[in-house]
């Protein structure tokens, strides 16, 4: 596995997921979600992320807008964002399963949870022991196998966008993209704060009603990591033990 220390931060969102060997049923498994170089042991400062690595999957940092970039959106295009801010504004709690796909065609699946505000969990099926999960202040990305740990400040994802207790995407993302078909949104988006660099792509199904089904970032080599999701369940009570971060590879102290 790469040095998840090596690469830069994804997520999401929605919710940016790690290289590893052989995934479930025979499936290859990629790198989870990318961070910057967080201090270990410490809580994170603000500073510029690192580049991101090839081949990286779910990626929270991917590559920046230019500067002014953005739609100037017309009355249905501002009717279509106010809708999908709704959504996620909506949401108490969301589960369901996930399936990740690197640019690289490698797989990886597993179960996720989230509970607004700014909480989420993304477990990976085995033989993967890897964790992403947000208390509502940090992200910690873990691997149980090599006993490792990174976190970064949520605040400093664009997953921040989405998970806030009031989501207004028309006010606080730059609108890359807005497409409307008969049973498909698809809303491209980059935070408007500069700290928080990010590009993530929503695929929402609006029949029967309005629901995620996948998103993709890209990082700054260009590359893709696509997020799908299934058997989603809204509103269902989740154990709140599930997003605490619980510290990992330290020695217990003795008395």
């Amino acid at each position: 596995m790469q040095d998840l220390r090596a690469v830069a931060i994804a997520a999401m969102a929605c919710f940016s997921l790690m290289t590893a060997q052989v995934g479930a049923a025979g499936e290859d498994a990629s790198k989870p979600l990318n961070v910057p170089a967080p201090t270990p042991a410490t809580p994170p400062k603000p500073a510029e992320p690192a580049a991101a690595a090839s081949g990286s999957a779910w990626s929270a940092e991917v590559a920046p807008a230019k500067a002014g970039e953005g739609l100037t959106l017309d009355a249905r295009q501002t009717e279509l964002v106010h809708k999908v801010s709704g959504y996620f504004s909506d949401i108490n709690t969301l589960q369901g399963n996930f399936v990740q796909t690197s640019a690289d065609n490698k797989r990886m699946k597993g179960k996720f949870y989230v509970k607004r505000p700014g909480r989420f969990r993304f477990d990976y099926a085995r033989p993967s022991r890897q964790i992403v999960v947000s208390d509502g202040q940090y992200l910690a990305i873990q691997d149980l196998d090599l006993n490792n740990e990174d976190r970064v400040a949520l605040d400093e994802t664009p997953f921040r966008l989405l998970l806030r207790s009031d989501v207004d995407l028309v006010r606080d993302a730059r609108i890359m993209e807005v497409q409307e078909s008969e049973d498909l949104l698809v809303v491209g988006l980059v935070d408007k704060n500069p700290d928080t660099p990010g590009q993530i792509k929503l695929f929402m199904s609006t029949k029967p009603e309005l629901e995620l089904k996948e998103w993709v970032t890209k990082d700054a080599q260009g590359l893709d990591t696509r997020v799908q999701v299934s058997d989603l369940t809204k509103s269902g009570e989740i154990d709140a033990s599930l997003f605490k971060i619980q510290s990992i590879g330290r020695p217990m102290s003795t008395p």
